[in-house]
């Protein structure tokens, strides 16, 4: 069933076109991986689907529907507490942990401490972080690792109880360490949530993915179960790019 799709999708920016007439299905409880080189759409793609695009004054022009509802009949602010986007860098609040995660529930409702204390631990546990931060949840989040820091932004995410997290090269920066703690918590959380996974590291979405797409010059070249693109593609240039002969 698709959770999210994607029909006759194009972006420009004064002019220029960064996508070109996109049909894609994102189907519910997988991680999708996205991956092409640089000025391919991939970032243009998240950010239309969560209406981004309309900061920076891009034309957008096509169907994105979530659940069979187009996302331009939603409020910007529920459509984006439904879809969560993670940007490659990490980009924590002022404030303490705590508040970090905190601080987006109560702009919805009230609650009470303690009801608020476990929603700050179950999004924290889910981010795959309480272990290594329990004990500091009042120091300030700029404190963190980088690699804690973009598992903040996840728990952060998770928080406001989305359907969708989005994620622009989460692992861009972070070391191999910190790229596999990120790794498993989308394996272990994607039974709950749907994940979109923008990567330039082809190896990180064989990893993870179960489907992967394949874009160049803001065209969807290819789309197809992760194996299967990875050891069979059908369009030569998705095995020029996966076989490092450019991008």
């Amino acid at each position: 069933m698709a959770k999210i799709l994607i029909q006759n999708v194009s972006v420009s920016y004064n002019g220029f076109q960064a996508l070109k007439s996109v049909d894609l299905e994102v189907l519910a409880n997988e991680i999708l991986g996205i991956i092409g080189p640089a000025n391919s759409g991939k970032s243009s793609l998240l950010r239309a689907i969560n209406r981004l695009s309309e900061i920076d004054y891009a034309q957008v022009t096509g169907t994105i529907l979530l659940d069979g509802e187009n996302i331009d009949t939603l409020d910007r602010n529920t459509l984006r507490k439904r879809i969560g986007l993670i940007f490659a860098t990490p980009v924590v609040l002022p404030g303490s942990i705590y508040k970090n995660i905190s601080y987006g529930p109560k702009l919805h409702r009230r609650f009470g401490k303690k009801e608020l204390d476990e929603l700050v631990e179950h999004a924290l546990r889910a981010g795959n972080l309480w272990d290594e931060v329990h004990d500091r949840l009042k120091d300030s989040a700029s404190t963190l690792s980088g690699g804690q820091q973009q598992r903040l932004c996840i728990a952060r995410s998770i928080a406001m109880d989305p359907e969708v997290i989005m994620m622009d090269e989460p692992c861009s920066g972070l070391d191999p360490i910190s790229t596999a703690k990120i790794e498993a918590t989308m394996l272990e959380l994607k039974t709950k949530y749907t994940f979109i996974l923008v990567t330039n590291n082809t190896k990180q979405a064989a990893r993870v993915a179960d489907r992967t797409a394949f874009f160049l010059s803001g065209e969807l070249i290819e789309i197809d179960r992760t194996s299967r693109l990875f050891t069979s593609p059908k369009d030569p240039r998705t095995n020029d790019y996966i076989s490092g002969r450019f991008g």
